[in-house]
């Protein structure tokens, strides 16, 4: 049996031969991307790079076929990243077309106020998202998510600021839904620290509560403390504002809130319990939404739906391309598709500047890959 240290310098020996050839094949990769310039040819040949895929799995033991295809769909992607940087071909591309064009529209600087929906009433933690991004908004309140989005569709508002995902519970599913049937975009995004506190009329006592209301998130968040409450009936409503609202409009004493310490003096109440969350590490992310496509400078994230091919390695081929393009992957979400049997819609949120080539690169290519992609916007998370 050979020696490691022989093993080892032969295969150092095959990855330098390898390294050569790489060199090579990217060169002449080059003349083939400036020959198809040339010739009003796009860079992109989905035919031609499915039947490469397919002749590396035949070039090697049925054993390593695998392999040989994930290396091969490597090697074309980092192929095409690079004619992209040469060529710079993506105005050839519907979608970099409109992002271009956003981009150039849209001014330099955020609006410090506009006309902003929220969901719930007056201290909801959509009013506080909604102050951390714009510095004087016009806050107009909706009972539901669906109300939000009918503002921003109707132009009764210019944005909305809606809750999409929680650091304890998850994301937020209605609210992802309705981004899947509404065409409307994503600006800005922030988190909010949520501090969950139980809240009763004066002279209300924790031991004679026999009711609490809060929004569903919000009682998902505080399990641990309600599980201590054996007695206690724990009711679903659209806000934790809008429960402690409801809590001072009865005037009872058994009845309390799972709610923001705002509302307290909001509303009048007093606090049983503070803190009452079972993490303290506990933020929630918000979404600005907007009808028309804006796109800030700074914006350095960027949102996608995208429904994939009902096939082995379709997902897998994707991720292979976020790789190959050295761009991070923030966060990766499946939904079912309303009325569509077992078909999945996947959200991808992406940590890559808008005016990086490799964002460029990834939208020009990414069509190849999906049935349907929805480009959801850039923006920058304001902390």
């Amino acid at each position: 049996m050979a020696e490691l240290s022989d093993l080892r310098r032969r295969i150092d020996e095959i990855d330098s031969r390898i390294f050569e050839l790489f060199a090579e094949r990217t060169t002449v990769a080059e003349e083939v991307a400036a020959y198809k310039r040339e010739s009003g040819m796009r860079i992109f040949d989905p035919a031609r790079e499915r039947a490469k895929v397919a002749d590396a799995a035949e070039r090697v033991p049925e054993d390593l076929a695998t392999y040989a295809q994930v290396m091969m769909e490597l090697l074309m992607e980092a192929s095409r990243a690079r004619q992209h940087e040469l060529l710079d071909d993506t105005a050839d591309d519907a979608a970099l077309r409109a992002i271009a064009a956003a981009r150039q529209r849209t001014p330099e600087l955020f609006p410090p106020s506009a006309r902003v929906s929220c969901q719930g009433v007056e201290g909801a933690y959509s009013q506080i998202a909604a102050e951390k991004i714009f510095r004087r908004p016009t806050i107009s309140y909706a009972p539901t998510f669906d109300g939000v989005f009918r503002a921003v569709g109707q132009g009764l508002a210019r944005y909305g600021v809606i809750p999409f995902e929680n650091s304890t519970a998850g994301s937020v599913r209605q609210v992802f839904d309705l981004m899947m049937e509404n065409s409307f975009h994503i600006v800005r995004t922030t988190r909010v620290k949520v501090d969950h506190n139980l809240l009763a009329n004066p002279g209300a006592r924790l031991s004679e509560i026999r009711d609490i209301y809060s929004h569903e998130q919000a009682i998902g968040q505080c399990a641990e403390f309600l599980s201590g409450l054996p007695d206690v009936r724990v009711h679903v409503c659209e806000n934790t504002a809008v429960a402690a609202e409801r809590v001072a409009e009865s005037g009872r004493t058994d009845v309390a809130a799972l709610s923001s310490l705002p509302c307290a003096d909001l509303y009048g109440l007093d606090v049983l319990s503070s803190s009452v969350q079972d993490r303290d590490n506990n933020y929630t992310r918000f979404a600005c939404i907007s009808r028309d496509l804006e796109i800030y400078p700074g914006a350095d994230r960027t949102s996608l739906m995208i429904v994939l091919p009902h096939e082995p390695g379709s997902l897998y081929k994707l991720l292979a391309k976020f790789y190959a393009l050295d761009i991070n992957l923030l966060k990766l979400e499946s939904r079912p598709i309303p009325e569509r049997d077992f078909e999945f819609m996947f959200y991808f949120e992406l940590d890559c500047p808008v005016a990086a080539p490799e964002f460029s690169s990834l939208m020009a290519t990414i069509g190849g890959l999906c049935q349907e992609c929805r480009y959801l916007g850039s923006y920058a998370e304001v902390l």
